[in-house]
């Protein structure tokens, strides 16, 4: 059975950036991840239907703004990894009746200016992953289990094909969505009003569905648009071109506005043919036949939602810590995105909770 100083549930950005600051600490830890892939909510995509390219779009998590986030910017920076402005020349549009043309404005700038990462937003998770040795990294092992005796926690874990796992730890690092948190057993049991606290804290992105479609063509510009549109019609309700520099690619992707337990009673490719039909629409036939597309339905991904994430309003709320007293102070820390008071749910959040997490760590140690 193997020790550490620190087990890590979670391999999304909070869960890896923890990991390379221990790392650095010099403290032994483990990071255990029921997918069979690092990075959480944070999904790069490359590969669509078939088709493979050289431009990454971000079907989760995709801006950061550095002027209100210095820490993620910093961070950015270090690892060099080249930021794009989110900002397109180019008129917006605006759909708000079927039997209407799409009203256009003039190009709008966000203030803080909003920027992504060049290779998607999955080019920061392979960073840190970069820093860390593989086998301390355990993929594919869902922990159900987590037991305190006496110093020593015990981390019980389950692969898909019931392969268990059992490690041991001094600190516990919460890594993962509350509401994925709360289905966790624990011993001696969590106080029943902190695991409901943590079962009905709105998990960021879990209700959301994004669309992508990409094109050889350059057929915004061509029309002097910008690539951003909202709309009132749908499917979609708010649209962006992200697509990369120098890429050779249109990459339009937009949020299904269409709620989860709806989406579940309609295919993907009705869902497909409608969101393309709404492209249509709004940048006219040359954007009727993609290249490539692709739907990333966070809603049904059972490591991101649970049911009752799909009943809440998406939003960002702060969770309850861990009791700071009874039988798990100072054995276990929440260090997701969602715990962290300033920027729950953003990226900004994943390394603000995680910093927060690991620095309370090494000074009481």
């Amino acid at each position: 059975m193997k020790h550490s100083n620190v087990i890590i549930i979670g391999a999304g950005v909070s869960g890896l950036y923890a990991a390379s600051l221990l790392e650095k600490a010099g403290l032994s830890y483990q990071l255990i991840e029921a997918r069979e892939r690092t990075g959480g909510r944070i999904l790069s995509s490359a590969v669509f239907a078939g088709h493979s390219t050289d431009t990454h779009v971000d079907m989760g998590a995709t801006w950061f703004w550095p002027d209100i986030q210095p820490g993620l910017a910093q961070l950015i920076k270090a690892l060099g990894i080249p930021a794009i402005a989110q900002a397109r020349p180019g008129e917006m549009l605006f759909e708000r009746h079927h039997d209407a043309a799409p009203d256009r404005y003039p190009a709008y700038q966000t203030s803080p200016e909003s920027y992504r990462l060049q290779g998607g937003m999955q080019a920061l998770t392979t960073a840190l992953v970069q820093q860390l040795p593989p086998q301390k990294i355990l993929l594919g092992q869902q922990v159900t289990h987590v037991t305190r005796r006496g110093d020593v926690i015990q981390v019980q874990s389950a692969s898909a094909e019931n392969n268990r796992q059992i490690a041991t730890c001094d600190h516990l690092f919460l890594a993962l969505p509350p509401a994925l948190a709360a289905k966790i057993t624990f011993s001696p049991a969590l106080p029943e009003r902190l695991i409901a606290n943590w079962r009905n804290t709105a998990t960021w992105m879990a209700p959301q569905a994004k669309y992508v479609a990409l094109y050889r063509t350059h057929f915004l510009q061509e029309q002097g648009l910008s690539g951003d549109a909202s709309s009132r019609i749908g499917p979609m309700v708010e649209i962006h071109d992200v697509s990369e520099p120098d890429s050779g690619i249109t990459a339009i992707f937009g949020f299904i506005g269409v709620p989860a337990v709806t989406r579940r009673t309609v295919s993907e490719t009705v869902l497909k043919n409608l969101c393309r039909a709404q492209l249509v629409r709004l940048f006219g036939p040359a954007a009727e036949k993609p290249e490539a597309e692709m739907i990333k339905d966070w809603a049904a991904d059972p490591f991101t939602a649970t049911e009752q994430d799909l009943l809440q309003e998406n939003g960002h709320s702060v969770p309850e810590p861990v009791e700071a007293h009874g039988n798990w102070a100072g054995k276990m820390s929440g260090i997701a995105s969602e715990w962290s008071p300033d920027f729950s749910g953003y990226l900004a959040g994943a390394i603000d909770a995680a910093s927060a997490g690991v620095r309370k760590l090494l000074t009481s140690a």
